[in-house]
């Protein structure tokens, strides 16, 4: 009897025991559908690393050295010092405007002149990487971001046109350079957070691919104008990204994570509803509403609170810091080897054309490391590329075909080394401070470029200063994946509480 007296008692507590689902939880199934919609928004925000790739590159076309070929035969030969012989003597092989070192008559500038204009653009991302790091994080949003971001980079891509000297077209590009620091971030962070886990890594593959394009996409408009002068180069490539610009303004839609952190939950709500995959609505509503905001104003002493939140915990520094380390030996060699073709001494254009075909295996490998473990992935491709770069200064010039096929090995593993690794990125933080991490960490990869061109001039030379150095920076990059977790698999966190007691109980 006593017994059939605690049954309704038992029931009660049962159905008191029913247990809310966590944000995170919630998240991933109100983002767990990807149709033809979600697919076309991955397609709007990836185009922007499209036009990202032509700036980052076009100046291997617009301040390449011409060809030049002697008028008097008498004063000038093949083997002349273009210095040491008289103007008269010989003469440009294509327009004297093609490119800004033959406009300018650069042709016996030193290597800090010519090597300026690059140089800038780095620098210029560079410090656009730490002052904008944290917009997006701030009330101004992924997507405004975006769209700011590009246009303003296409709009002076344009005004460049009107440089008179070399002084005034490198100040142009250390503006271009810091316009466009955070494109490559908040796309990856926009196009990760509006998908769930499941499909985080297809989504990051469409950002490369398009980035390849963008790439490949040069030695076309560079063929077609190699007639013209540079600034048309200029003008093909900005052009269409000031209508980019305008297009996803007007349809790209805002990370509903960001919303969530903002607190504009109805926003956010309406968002995953409209591709929830959650049988239940009202888990959802209820899951939404007791998120934990993260609002911030983009007022003067608010802009780098997530920089105070992230270097305020041990755990989190010692992480940024590693993965910076990293950053640096990786990006090195993935922006550095496409800058070094000339040094290979093969024709300009097929050279950027069979570096971009590294970049397309290099996205399917990828593909297929989706379900693979983040860290042996990074390691094992890295090294292969150092080996790689090592072996092109063994073999030198003598076995040209050897040289190349290494130089395009090389590639092949920092590409994919460079796309597990910013997938990496996106996983070891959380959303409120996930956008500024990811520029910090850009921030680094650029700040070893900008020593690129100087290594790459010493170079052509000896390969050791170029090729030997991109080959053991790399290598020894890796070091730092001792102290840094693995993230397969795992859910994004939303705060740094969320983050680090889920760290903890991983351990």
């Amino acid at each position: 009897m006593a017994a059939i007296e605690e049954l309704p008692s038992m029931h009660h507590a049962s159905s008191e025991e029913k247990v809310i689902p966590t944000t995170d939880e919630m998240m991933e199934k109100g983002l767990g559908r990807f149709g033809w919609v979600e697919f076309v928004q991955c397609i709007l925000v990836s185009f922007a690393m499209f036009f990202d790739a032509q700036q980052s590159f076009i100046t291997i076309y617009t301040d390449d050295y011409p060809k030049w070929h002697c008028t008097n035969s008498t004063l000038c030969s093949s083997d002349s010092n273009i210095c040491k012989i008289p103007k008269s003597s010989w003469s440009w092989d294509g327009p004297v405007h093609q490119t800004v070192i033959s406009q300018w008559s650069l042709e016996c500038a030193s290597s800090f002149v010519t090597g300026l204009p690059q140089s800038s653009f780095f620098i210029g991302c560079l410090f656009g990487s730490f002052l904008l790091a944290t917009l997006a994080d701030t009330s101004i949003g992924r997507k405004n971001m975006l769209v700011m971001s590009c246009f303003s980079m296409s709009v002076v891509s344009i005004v460049i046109v009107f440089s008179t000297n070399v002084w005034i077209y490198s100040a142009f590009k250390f503006v271009i350079g810091f316009l466009r620091s955070t494109i490559g971030t908040v796309v990856l962070v926009l196009l990760t957070e509006k998908v769930s886990t499941e499909w985080r890594f297809t989504v990051g593959i469409v950002e490369y691919f398009c980035f390849t394009l963008g790439y490949m996409s040069l030695p076309g408009i560079a063929y077609a104008n190699r007639f013209n002068s540079w600034k048309t180069v200029y003008v093909w490539a900005s052009v269409p990204a000031i209508c980019y610009s305008i297009v996803a303004y007007i349809f790209v839609t805002e990370s509903p994570r960001w919303l969530l952190m903002q607190g504009r939950t109805q926003e956010a709500m309406a968002m995953l509803n409209r591709v929830s995959l959650v049988e239940n609505g009202d888990d959802l509503t209820v899951s939404l509403i007791e998120a934990p905001v993260n609002k911030q104003k983009a007022s003067i002493f608010q802009l780098y609170s997530s920089i105070a939140e992230l270097f305020g915990r041990g755990w989190a520094l010692k992480r940024m810091v590693a993965i910076m380390v990293l950053g640096i030996g990786i990006g090195m060699v993935y922006f550095g080897m496409p800058l070094a073709v000339g040094n290979l001494g093969f024709d300009i254009y097929l050279a950027v054309v069979f570096n971009g075909l590294m970049e397309i295996p290099s996205c399917v490998a990828t593909y297929f490391l989706e379900n693979r473990r983040r860290k042996p992935s990074i390691l094992v491709f890295s090294i292969a590329s150092g080996i790689c770069c090592i072996m092109c200064v063994v073999v030198g010039s003598g076995i040209q075909g050897v040289r190349v096929g290494l130089a395009m090995t090389s590639f092949f593993s920092a590409c994919t080394a460079y796309n597990v690794f910013l997938i990496y990125i996106i996983e070891l933080f959380p959303t409120s401070v996930r956008n500024t991490t990811t520029s910090l960490v850009r921030q680094a990869i650029v700040f070893g470029n900008i020593f690129s061109p100087f290594l790459i001039s010493a170079g052509r030379k000896n390969d050791i200063f170029s090729y030997g150095v991109f080959g053991v920076v790399i290598m020894l990059s890796c070091v730092t994946l001792l102290g840094l977790p693995e993230t397969r698999g795992l859910a994004l966190c939303d705060t740094m509480d969320q983050q680090e007691k889920k760290d903890d109980m991983s351990i």
